[in-house]
Formats: C-alpha cells, structure tokens, sequence
C-alpha cells in the first residue's frame, strides 16, 4: 500500500484529524506507534465498532497499535460497582471482539494497573498537572461522561483527565486514538507536550452513533461539536438505548424497530448513522432494501449518500430503512462476530457484566 493509499485509508470515515500533514509525515515514516484506551465498563456495543474498526485499519497501515485497557480510569469512574474482576473480564471481552475482527496477534494489550506502576508515571502526572489550569481541567471532565457539578464530591475524577494525558506520554505513542468526546483530553496533551518538551501526539477522532433514543434535549443541539456527540450517544448504561454484540437477532430487530427514525432528518437520526459508519464505513456495501411493488419495490443502495438523498428525499420510509439496517447487522455485522465472542466460558461471567452496569 503506497502512502497515500495509506492516508486514505485512515481518513475515511473519521471526524477530525489534528492533523493530517502530521500523520502524512508519520505515515511516510514507518507508521510509529499508536493507542486508544477504553473503560472496561461493560457490554460491547455497535458505537464502538467504529473505533475497533479504525484501530484495525491503523494496523493495517503500519502503525503499531496498543489497547490500553483503562482498568483505573474505570475504577475511578464508579463503573461496574468497582468491582476488578469484572472490569478485567470487561477488558477480555473487549480483547475478544478485537481478535473476532482478524486483530489476534496484531496488537499489544496494556492495563493501566500495570501503567501506574512505572516509576515515572505519577511525576510525569504532576508535572501534567503543574502545566495545566483548573479551568482546563475542569473542561476536559466530559471526555469520562461526566459534567463539573457531578463530581464536586469526588476529587479523584479531577485526576482522570490528567492520568489521560500522562497515559499518552507514559506509552510514548505518536497517535491517540479515539471518539470525538475525547477531543480535550487530546488537545490538552498536544498543548502540554509543548510546555514539557515532548512530542505532540497526532489526534484521529472518530464519529459517534447516536443512542437509539436520538436527541431528546433540544437544549444539547447548541453544544460544542464533541460535548454534542457525547451527550446523544449511545450509551452501555441504558441499555435499550444501544445494540450490543451479545443481543439476540430478535432483541437487534425489535430495537431497530423501535429507534427515533423521523421521516427525511439526518442529524441525531441512529439509524441512519448505523447505515453511514458500520454499514458504509469503507466507502460502498450492497445494502439491499426489500419493499413491496406499491412502494417502489426493492432497491439496492451501493454508497451511502445514495440512501441519505432518498432518505432525504422522502423516497425511503424508515420503517424499510429500519428493517434493512436490522437485517445487514444481524446477518453481516454482528452475526459473524457473536459465535467468537460469546464462547460457553464466557457467558456467564458477560452476563454478570451485563448486570452490572452502573453509568
């Protein structure tokens, strides 16, 4: 693959870049090293295919990717009652989907329990702290989910955005990847290496998918780009606002079915955003949509501004847009991935997971 089949390639289908002359250099170079870190926190839900499937192409251009399962951060954002073992069976399970992919072998796992104890980590935080504002700070506390006045009880989340950043150093990774609702974490690291001397690390966000239950709050449509995904996306704490990998093909059709889908909208709409980035994601698909002869009858759609323009249009009713996206991820997405995911050993243990779930 030449580079800039390369930089195509990571380019697609993402929000933002900071910045693309950075990754073309990196890129030109080898590829470098790269990460994201997640919360084990819970199910895996189709939003986060998005990433998974952006950290599989950044392997495939070269770039050394390293999860980093976020077994702290979680712990100091009261997820699964702060129970370890379960967020590190949270951590495999996400390590399995990731492996169903076509990733075994193809990527170095990291927990953060095991970050922390490097001898340079917590003065590396301090000297992140001592370079960064309150203020600052403060801002960055939506990348955890969480607004200022929900932690003014607890001062340890003020810590989590800083032990973001220190993460990005401590692994010396060139890319952080992640979804838009972690753009101050980001930016905060890239304006902190200059002060520290270090490397400024290259920012690739990802979209966010919508909860199924759209946006619901007029108020959040005035929100900055990032603070506006986060609010409306889906979310593992509600479940019947998410599609997730361990649902039944009944439970996908029937969430689908009742998903906010209004007639002719783009914005906020989850189903369309299934059909733009899992369905679509690398460019064209066959998407095919069954519909009686009185109603135009079947159609197959190979791009996705193709769907969005009848959609738009009124061309497309979402109760056919509904029933062929329920059915692509029940036979194309999901169904692949479930049988390697939900193996006999894991079961249980997922379904603790499952019950688990806190925010």
């Amino acid at each position: 693959m030449d580079l800039e089949s390369k930089l195509r390639v990571v380019l697609r289908d993402v929000e933002e870049v900071v910045t693309v002359e950075e990754l073309r250099s990196l890129l030109e170079r080898g590829g470098g090293r790269g990460y994201i870190g997640f919360e084990p926190s819970g199910l895996f839900h189709v939003g986060w295919l998005i990433w998974a499937y952006k950290f599989k192409e950044l392997v495939d251009v070269g770039v050394d990717m390293v999860l980093l399962a976020a077994t702290w951060h979680a712990w100091i954002n009261d997820k699964l009652g702060g129970d370890v073992e379960l967020i590190r069976a949270a951590a495999q399970h996400v390590i399995d989907v990731l492996n169903a992919l076509g990733l075994e072998g193809r990527f170095r796992v990291v927990y953060a329990d095991e970050l922390v104890g490097n001898p340079g980590y917590w003065a590396t935080l301090i000297k992140v702290a001592k370079n960064s504002s309150l203020a600052r700070v403060r801002r960055a506390l939506t990348i955890m989910g969480r607004k200022a006045d929900e932690v003014e009880a607890d001062f340890s989340k003020f810590i989590y955005p800083l032990m973001q950043v220190t993460d990005i150093y401590e692994l010396d990774v060139d890319v952080a990847l992640g979804g838009i609702d972690q753009r101050k974490a980001h930016m905060l690291a890239r304006d902190v290496a200059e002060k520290l001397g270090r490397k400024k690390v290259i920012a690739v966000h990802t979209p966010l998918l919508p909860s199924l239950h759209g946006v619901t709050k007029m108020e959040v449509r005035s929100l900055p780009k990032d603070e506006f995904a986060a609010e409306i996306k889906m979310s593992k704490s509600k479940p019947e606002s998410a599609i997730f990998l361990t649902d039944s093909d009944e439970d996908i059709r029937m969430k689908i079915a009742k998903a906010y889908c209004p007639p002719r909208e783009v914005e906020g709409n989850p189903v369309l955003g299934i059909a733009k980035h899992i369905i679509f994601r690398g460019g064209e698909a066959e998407f095919r949509v069954e519909r009686p002869e009185k109603f135009g009858g079947p159609v197959t759609y190979w791009r996705y501004e193709e769907l969005e323009k009848d959609y738009v249009e009124g061309k497309l009713h979402p109760a056919d847009l509904k029933a062929a996206v329920a059915d692509y991820l029940v036979r194309r997405v999901i169904g692949p991935l479930r049988s390697y995911v939900i193996r006999p050993e894991r079961t249980e243990l997922l379904r603790k997971i499952g019950a688990s779930v806190t925010r």
